[in-house]
This record gives C-alpha cells, sequence and structure tokens, in this order.
C-alpha cells in the first residue's frame, strides 16, 4: 500500500512539524491494518528566507518518529517554494486477509475512537497566540502519537471497519466509512473525549477555516440533537496526525477493548452503527465540558 500526506507548519517548533508530518503520514498505513516500511521525503522550502539549519531540524524530527515507527527514510525530494511544506510518500504492507477497509462496517458495530478531538482548534490557537503552554504540549503529544498500538490492536481483534481522522475530522470520515458501507450511526456527543479547552476556544470563536467547512459539509447528513453551534463546531474540527475510528461487531468489540487497553491506546466508544440512510449520523447527548 502507498499513500502520501504534507502541509505547511502547525506549530512553532521545527523538530515537532516534522514529529507530526511523519506520524500523519504513517496514519492511513496504520488504519488499514498496515505496517509502513519506507518513506520518501517531500519538502518545499523558502531556501532565500529561511534558513536550511531550520529545515534539518524538520527532517530530524521526521526521521525521529520514523525511527519509532520502524521506518526507513530512503531520501525523497525537495524544491525551492516561498511557504514551507513538509510530509513523506509511504510504502506499507498488509496482508490480504488482515485489512481493515472503511467500506465493510455492519450495521450494529460498537464505534471506538483512539485520539481526542481539538487538534484543529489549539493549532488555529497556537498561530492566533491564543494557547496555553499545556495545551500546546498535549496537542504535541496527541499529533506524535503513532496510531500502530492501535492498528495492531484492531487487527488482533479482526474488526470490521476503521478509519483515521484526519482533515475532514471526525465526523466526515464516519460519514464516508457509513456511507461506503451502507450503514448510518448513532455518536454520542458525552462519550467523545476532547483535548483540554478545546471546547471553550470553539465557544470563543478560535475555530479554523477548514472546520467550518467541514461543519457546512456533514451538517445536511447528520441530526445534531440539542447541540449549541460550538459544539458542532468541536465534532465536526479538522485533525491533523488524529486518531482511528474502528468499528468492531458485538462477538468481536470485548476483544478489541481488551487489545486496545492492553496496548495501553486510551480508546473511547462513541456510539454505534445502525440500520438507516447510508452515511446518517444522529448525534445524542450533550458534549461533557474537559
Amino acid at each position: 500500500m502507498q499513500t502520501v500526506d504534507f502541509f505547511t507548519p502547525i506549530v512553532d517548533d521545527a523538530f515537532d512539524w516534522g514529529r507530526i508530518a511523519a506520524a500523519n503520514a504513517f496514519s492511513d498505513v496504520y488504519a488499514m491494518g498496515g505496517r509502513p516500511v519506507l518513506a520518501l521525503n517531500l519538502v518545499a522550502w523558502p531556501v532565500d528566507t529561511l534558513p536550511l539549519e531550520l529545515l534539518s531540524r524538520v527532517l530530524a524530527g521526521g526521521q525521529k518518529v520514523a525511527g519509532e515507527a520502524g521506518v526507513a527514510i530512503a531520501g525523497g525530494h525537495s524544491i525551492d517554494d516561498p511557504e514551507p511544506k513538509y510530509g513523506m510518500a509511504v510504502t506499507g504492507f498488509v496482508a490480504l486477509d488482515r485489512m481493515v477497509r472503511n467500506s465493510t462496517a455492519p450495521a450494529g458495530a460498537s464505534l471506538f475512537l483512539t485520539k481526542p478531538l481539538g487538534l484543529g482548534i489549539i493549532t488555529t490557537a497556537i498561530k492566533r497566540e491564543r494557547a496555553a503552554e499545556a495545551q500546546v504540549a498535549a496537542a504535541i503529544e496527541t499529533m506524535t502519537a503513532l496510531n500502530a498500538s492501535a492498528s495492531e490492536a484492531m487487527v488482533e481483534a479482526g474488526a470490521e471497519a476503521a478509519t483515521d481522522v484526519t482533515g475532514f475530522g471526525l465526523l466526515g470520515h464516519l460519514r464516508g466509512m457509513l456511507a461506503a458501507s451502507g450503514v448510518a450511526a448513532e455518536v454520542d456527543a458525552g462519550a467523545v473525549p476532547f483535548l483540554e479547552g478545546s471546547l471553550e476556544l470553539a465557544a470563543a470563536g478560535v475555530v479554523p477555516a477548514g472546520t467550518r467547512r467541514n461543519l457546512d459539509h456533514v451538517s445536511p447528513g447528520v441530526d445534531w440533537g440539542t447541540l449549541e453551534e460550538h459544539e458542532r463546531i468541536a465534532l465536526a474540527d479538522a485533525q491533523t496526525s488524529g486518531g482511528l475510528v474502528i468499528a468492531a461487531s458485538e462477538a468481536r468489540a470485548e476483544i478489541l477493548r481488551e487489545a486496545l487497553e492492553r496496548r495501553g491506546v486510551p480508546a473511547h466508544e462513541i456510539g454505534r452503527t445502525t440500520q438507516g440512510p447510508p452515511g446518517r449520523i444522529t448525534v445524542t447527548g450533550r458534549i461533557r465540558s474537559r
């Protein structure tokens, strides 16, 4: 399997940006139950305005996470560009009988989310100098955490379907999986984990443009229940290097819970798939303040 991802800086520290970009690039492979093995760096850099020593820190961050993942970086390609960008093209392997798809979720499956939401809101707060140090640290820790253990757990449990949560947000990626699988879902807003302070930032209007586009895109297919606008925004928040959403039928959900717990993955059960219009999402409850 092959995948590619790159983006502009989302945190101030160059080394952390490299770490985040690498973890994000590997995520699609993990979401399919695969193992990334080889990567090529992709770099766009304004050579006349930013020192190459700073680029070396970005690449060192990528190398650090690649080493943690057991991935060899075999070179790459760079161009001169007014806006810096970094990411990777990644090659991985998976046994066909163990591949996890995003189009095979059955009705009645439990939905597990393996990382908290709010990354887009927090990184926007960083750019606007509205983020507390603890919020920045929590966001970086979340984004640099590999989805490898969650992937191993879902393969061990024989989970029926999964997708990673990135730019289209939780509801956008979930909707895509549901539509492809021919099922609907109920999501308990109170069970969804969020980074501390992200809900308050959303209420204050610290929201990335991508998140607002996500909200506009998913809203026609979502029954929001009693959620207020900032709560809807939080559920639609665009993520970078987010977690996995894993669908596991009743027979496999308990095995998955145990496999995740054994690996120290703090997964949350956020809802269930249901019979209904493909892609339809019904949100129940209210988001608990974090």
